[in-house]
């Protein structure tokens, strides 16, 4: 067993900037410890922290499973368990547990009242499903539509084409934001949901959902780039997101995997919100700063 440089505890590897935190791991380890199991079987080769270690790795490095580090977990395993937990629903329910604490943290109320949603077509490096061709962004790939409360943190998501139109796919997202945060009482969004051609989803969102969507619209005097009032949040979380390699481009051949990298994503972010910074800010208490350049 040796001693890790920057954690500063045994270990029998150094660690990694994508390690998962402390804090973050307390939350989790209850979900995965009491997720339902389909059949009985031999007592795990791994534990679960070395598990989530590897699949954080891939997705704040964006590599392929099979260039994997030989000191983390085999490849494979750690594939099997992503895609295990993605079918059975951990991902979202590790998630709603680090959001209910980091909601906690901050001293916001359990349960959301305000929202904002916005759409972000990323090029797909693959085949696989649902991909299509976005012409106004001219984009060949998916859309990832979000919706966020006024911290940033994720209340749901869809992942479609492309080609799907953000009026089409933003009344999917924001009923399943809906029933997953029944508080949700107001929104906003950009012009691509409503304007002068169609703009049904407004009185669609206060009748059907009771959400009163308010559109924030770019100043025409405005040129270059512009923070938007609340607007900027939602834009904020897709920095968020695309910050993870592995979802700077749509390297999935499935539409449910795209949206497991989502989910993972936020929470890293979470994680490490909970930490108190990244695990790498952490470290440097420890080892001290890094040696500055001399040229």
């Amino acid at each position: 067993m040796t001693k890790c440089d920057h954690c500063d505890r045994d270990d029998r590897r150094q660690c990694y900037d994508s390690d998962i935190s402390d804090e973050a791991f307390a939350v989790i380890e209850p979900v995965l410890l009491t997720r339902p199991k389909a059949r009985p079987g031999r007592p795990m080769e791994y534990d679960w922290r070395e598990i989530l270690n590897t699949i954080f790795y891939l997705l704040r490095t964006g590599c392929q499973w099979r260039q994997l580090p030989h000191d983390l977990v085999t490849w494979w395993v750690a594939y099997r368990w992503f895609r295990a937990l993605s079918k059975d629903g951990t991902w979202r329910r590790v998630h709603d547990a680090l959001y209910a604490q980091v909601r906690q943290a901050q001293g916001r109320a359990p349960e959301p009242t305000a929202c904002s949603l916005d759409a972000q077509s990323v090029q797909s490096a693959e085949g696989g499903e649902a991909i299509g061709f976005d012409k106004f962004k001219h984009c060949r790939g998916r859309k990832r539509n979000l919706v966020v409360d006024t911290c940033g943190f994720l209340l749901a998501r869809t992942v479609t084409s492309a080609q799907v139109s953000d009026r089409a796919a933003g009344r999917q997202v924001l009923r399943d934001a809906k029933e997953r945060h029944p508080d949700l009482a107001y929104g906003w969004a950009d012009g691509g949901y409503a304007n002068a051609v169609d703009d049904s989803i407004l009185a669609w969102a206060r009748q059907t959902l009771s959400i009163e969507l308010e559109v924030v619209k770019r100043s025409d005097d405005v040129k270059g780039f512009a923070v938007l009032p609340w607007r900027w949040v939602v834009e904020r979380t897709n920095a968020w997101v695309s910050a993870h390699r592995r979802c700077a481009r749509d390297y999935e051949r499935l539409t449910e995997t795209s949206g497991a990298m989502i989910d993972l994503a936020m929470i890293d972010v979470m994680g490490n919100r909970l930490a108190g910074g990244t695990c790498w800010e952490q470290w440097r208490t420890v080892i001290g700063p890094e040696p500055q350049a001399t040229y």
